[in-house]
């Protein structure tokens, strides 16, 4: 089956860093696009981040300079490296993969298919 597996979240102080890491495995691993996306209580989804598989990156304009988001295609893992943490990063953190080049639309939720199970990430003030 296909599986991704979220892991590195935590507590940290604003200012902080925490990586994120997204473990992929099962059937087409190889996805065309994968992302990160973020959900605080209260909150629509937000797309964070988003990587595919010509190597095109983008990002959100709340993490634009502090996240970078990397993919190991060997160990097939996603990873998010979260530098100058800030409260409001506080969030459930998903991991999303898609089989096709989604381009500008990579942080529309809906057009992913598989999805990870979420970590928490809490950043104090």
């Amino acid at each position: 089956p296909v599986q991704l597996v979220e892991s590195g979240g935590g507590s940290v102080q604003g200012g902080g860093s925490l990586r994120l890491s997204c473990a992929a495995s099962g059937y087409a691993i190889n996805y065309k696009c994968m992302a990160w996306f973020r959900q605080a209580p209260g909150k629509e989804r937000e797309g964070v981040a988003a990587v595919d598989s010509a190597g095109w990156i983008s990002y959100a304009d709340s993490v634009n300079g502090r996240f970078t988001i990397s993919r190991d295609r060997d160990k097939r893992t996603l990873y998010l490296q979260m530098n100058s943490l800030k409260p409001e990063d506080t969030a459930m953190y998903y991991c999303a993969a898609e089989n096709t080049i989604l381009g500008d639309s990579w942080s529309n939720g809906y057009k992913y298919t598989y999805w990870g199970q979420g970590t928490q990430v809490t950043v104090s003030s």
